[in-house]
């Protein structure tokens, strides 16, 4: 991706005149300009119609950008989407299964606590408050001025006791 043609696509994203329908005709132009199989375009056409609540034409085209090569952010970012979008439709358990996998794998990563939030999100859907406020406390604690260790017990105490 160029860093021009991924300029345009942050401009688009934060033109907060547009209409939903605007922004998914703005991302669609833009993803034309490159290859109708490339990762990054089939992942912000994705993301432009889950942003406009269209989940299920959003769906697929996560799936097929997660097929392809993205830069490790942008697949976290994919795959936090995706999940989401799963959970909105009702499919909470692939859901977790999805942001499970991806919370082992984002352990020390920027988006570790992003991942962690959907996961509560989806814990909370599936029925399992406690574990969700386990995962949240746990994303929490390390940004806590005070209190960090305390928290973190806590957390793995709730952890614990639903394991």
């Amino acid at each position: 991706m160029t860093d021009e043609w991924a300029t345009r696509v942050e401009a688009v994203w934060a033109d907060a005149a547009l209409s939903d329908l605007e922004r998914i005709a703005a991302i669609d132009a833009l993803a034309a300009q490159r290859d109708a199989d490339d990762p990054r375009a089939l992942y912000e056409r994705a993301g432009a119609r889950d942003s406009a609540g269209m989940e299920e034409d959003a769906e697929p085209l996560y799936r097929a950008a997660l097929r392809g090569p993205l830069a490790p952010d942008v697949r976290t970012q994919a795959v936090i989407q995706l999940a989401s979008t799963l959970r909105n439709l009702g499919r909470v358990d692939e859901a977790l299964g999805l942001l499970e996998a991806e919370y082992a794998h984002t352990e020390g990563t920027a988006l570790h606590d992003a991942v962690a939030a959907f996961l509560a999100l989806a814990l909370v859907s599936a029925g399992e408050p406690e574990r969700a406020a386990a995962v949240a406390l746990q994303a929490l604690a390390p940004h806590l001025p005070r209190y960090t260790r305390s928290v973190t017990g806590y957390a793995r105490e709730i952890a614990d006791r639903r394991a």
